[in-house]
């Protein structure tokens, strides 16, 4: 089993996806943005390898307007290289990736519509192929809208299909969504074709066939629809955030929840793709309850990470996993989990803000200045009169850290907007 994340990191420095607004498109900026994408997936596939994340999604906006007629670039030839050494990266490690193309509509009743929707799925399948990686790297692909008639509208979808390119197909699964297309549906659909089914469970919770039968008969069925050639099974799981719109991901997975799902599968031969806002911060805390691993080293690791992040929210709850970590000898990775859960559910207090502040500027009392401490102690009680936002006070830090080369602080999550 596999447990990944999607498209971007969080808390990992030089890994940012740019793009441009259209009206400013020139081929000297498609390669300055397409370099630094390339870069940065770069950066974010090591990531991963250090960390032992095995499943990953890459993003659709890595080569800008990629399926668009305003970048006319023969990108995949003048990046070969660094396609290449990336794949290479991503198959030495037992990696798994996948794209998700976010506006696609192949049943649209548009013809114009569907042609730029064939036209996208063939970028994502050639930054697949660019890569290197096989058809086991898959396109998860919506069936699309209803448009008053779901049944003509199916047919639409299976007719479309039929466009693709083997390439293409070769690639493609199909998810069931939270609005139109429940995971019957697409079952239907996916029979006709010969696809691959990924099951999401939220959307399947929102959009529920029938409430006879659980998330597990269905990840099962799902299973059933994925041959050798696809490589495991994959599904999506994701969190209900409570405070929004229905379908709206969590801001981290709330591990005692998830712990119970993994507990009830038949089977753990499948890939889990998390959806969840903290991206990768969930990924870890899962892999690291799962498969625990050089246990005091990844409690040491994560802690410096997220120490202060929790100081500022919860002093209480910073000192008990601080004595934890001196008092107990074995690791206590659920625990550990759920007390930073339970921290950064507290509302931001001025005092444990400063405290957390005081903390992370103390570690520059070596490189800072009487001018640089001045105007520390003026930010801060800026900060105290409510004449400067707490933001002010992280960007001061963040610059000064930036100054100092300082990779302790720089990677703390502490600096998470």
């Amino acid at each position: 089993m596999s447990i990944g994340y999607a498209s971007l990191t969080t808390g990992v420095l030089n890994t940012q996806i740019k793009s441009c607004l259209l009206k400013n498109i020139t081929n000297d900026k498609l390669y300055e943005l397409i370099e630094n994408n390339l870069k940065s997936l770069d950066t974010m596939i090591d990531y991963n390898i250090k960390n032992q994340i095995k499943l990953y999604r890459i993003s659709s906006d890595l080569i800008p307007f990629g399926s668009s007629p305003a970048n006319s670039l023969l990108w995949w030839e003048h990046y070969r290289d660094q396609f290449h050494e990336i794949g290479k990266k991503i198959k030495n490690s037992g990696m798994r990736v996948s794209m998700h193309p976010g506006f696609t509509v192949l049943n649209s009743p548009n013809e114009e519509v569907v042609s730029r929707t064939i036209e996208d799925l063939n970028y994502h399948n050639r930054v697949l192929d660019s890569l290197g990686v096989n058809p086991k790297n898959k396109i998860i692909l919506h069936i699309g809208g209803v448009y008053n008639d779901k049944k003509l509208a199916t047919k639409r979808f299976i007719d479309s299909y039929s466009r693709l390119s083997d390439s293409v197909r070769e690639r493609v699964v199909l998810e069931n969504d939270e609005k139109s297309y429940n995971i019957n549906d697409v079952l239907e659909i996916a029979y006709k074709l010969n696809v691959p089914v990924v099951f999401d469970n939220l959307h399947h919770q929102i959009n529920c066939f029938s409430h006879d039968f659980d998330n597990y008969y269905w990840i099962n069925v799902c299973g059933k629809t994925w041959q050798r050639k696809d490589g495991f099974q994959k599904i999506h799981y994701s969190q209900q955030n409570p405070l929004k719109k229905p379908g709206s991901h969590s801001i981290t997975i709330l591990i005692e929840e998830f712990m119970g799902f993994y507990e009830n599968l038949e089977r753990k031969d499948l890939d889990i793709m998390l959806e969840v806002k903290d991206k990768n911060l969930s990924a870890l805390k899962c892999i690291h309850c799962l498969f625990p691993v050089n246990k005091a080293t990844i409690l040491e690791r994560e802690w410096i990470k997220y120490k202060y992040m929790v100081l500022e929210k919860s002093p209480k709850i910073y000192k008990k996993i601080q004595n934890s970590l001196t008092s107990i000898s074995e690791y206590p990775v659920v625990s550990f989990y759920k007390d930073i859960e339970t921290a950064l559910q507290n509302e931001y207090a001025i005092e444990n803000s400063l405290t957390a502040a005081i903390h992370i500027w103390e570690f520059f009392n070596t490189s800072s200045t009487e001018k640089d401490n001045d105007s520390f102690s003026k930010i801060l009680m800026s900060f105290k009169l409510g004449k400067t936002s707490l933001t002010a006070i992280k960007n001061f830090l963040w610059r000064f850290a930036v100054k100092c080369g300082d990779e302790s602080i720089l990677g703390s999550y502490y600096f998470i907007k």
